[in-house]
C-alpha cells in the first residue's frame, strides 16, 4: 500500500494547521485507499492565538508536535524521526502554522527561511521524484522546500504571489476549487482557505489535489 507523509504545524488556523484542511486531506487519502502518517516538528510554536478573539495569549507556550497530535488523534511522529524512504509522497496542509512554525514567512515574507527538518524531508522527497502537495498558504514555502523555478498557487493574493516570485518560485492564479500541477517537478497545489468561503469549496480543491497526488504515485 502506498503511504503519504502529512506534515502538520499545530492545531488551529491562526497558529497551527488549518483543521478543516488537515482533516479533509486525511479523509480523501483514506477514501482513495492510501495510507498516511502524520508528523510535525518537535518545536515551540511562534505564539499561541486565542481562536475566539483572534488575539495572542501572553505568556502561553505550546509545542507544535503536541498540538498536531490533537489532529492526528495521537497517531503522530516527530519529523526528526521520519525517514523519507518510508513514504511515497508528501502533503502539507495550510493554516498560519505553515507560515509561523514550519517557516518564518508570516514575519519575513520574501526573505523567509524554513525549518531545517521540514526542508531536509521535503528536499529528500523531491530528489527521489516523489510527489509533493501543498495547500492554502503552504505553497508559499515551495521555493524554500523544493527549490527555485517550481510553479505553484495560493489563489490570487498579489502580495503572497510577489513574495513567492521573490524567493524564486513561479505563481499561477487559480480558483478555489481547482489545482495547479507542476508536472516537471511533481508538485500539486490548491488555494483552499486562501480563497474559500466555505468548507465545501475547500473540499473540492483538496479532493482534486489528493487525486492528483494519487495519480502521480
Amino acid at each position: 500500500m502506498k503511504k503519504i507523509a502529512v506534515i502538520l504545524s499545530g492545531c488551529g488556523v491562526y497558529d497551527g494547521s488549518e483543521i478543516y484542511e488537515a482533516v479533509l486531506t486525511l479523509l480523501h487519502l483514506s477514501r482513495t485507499g492510501v495510507a498516511y502518517q502524520c508528523m510535525a516538528p518537535d518545536i515551540e510554536q511562534l505564539h499561541v492565538i486565542n481562536h475566539h478573539t483572534g488575539e495572542p495569549v501572553e505568556g502561553e507556550v505550546r509545542n507544535v508536535l503536541q498540538e498536531s497530535a490533537r489532529l492526528a488523534r495521537g497517531e503522530i511522529i516527530s519529523l526528526a524521526d521520519a525517514n523519507p524512504e518510508d513514504y511515497d509522497g508528501l502533503i502539507i496542509p495550510g493554516g498560519f502554522g505553515a507560515a509561523k512554525n514550519l517557516s518564518d514567512f508570516a514575519l519575513q515574507g520574501g526573505d523567509a527561511q524554513a525549518n531545517p527538518d521540514v526542508v531536509a524531508f521535503s528536499r529528500a522527497m523531491h530528489e527521489a521524484g516523489k510527489p509533493i502537495g501543498l495547500i492554502c498558504i503552504a505553497p508559499a514555502l515551495t521555493p524554500l522546500l523544493i527549490g527555485k523555478g517550481v510553479t505553484c498557487t495560493i489563489g490570487n493574493d498579489t502580495g503572497v504571489a510577489s513574495a513567492i516570485e521573490q524567493m524564486g518560485g513561479k505563481h499561477k492564479n487559480c480558483p478555489v476549487n481547482d489545482i495547479v500541477i507542476d508536472a516537471a517537478h511533481r508538485v500539486v497545489t490548491t488555494p483552499a482557505y486562501m480563497l474559500a468561503g466555505s468548507i465545501t469549496e475547500v473540499d473540492a480543491g483538496i479532493a482534486r489535489l489528493v487525486q492528483a497526488m494519487v495519480d502521480l504515485l
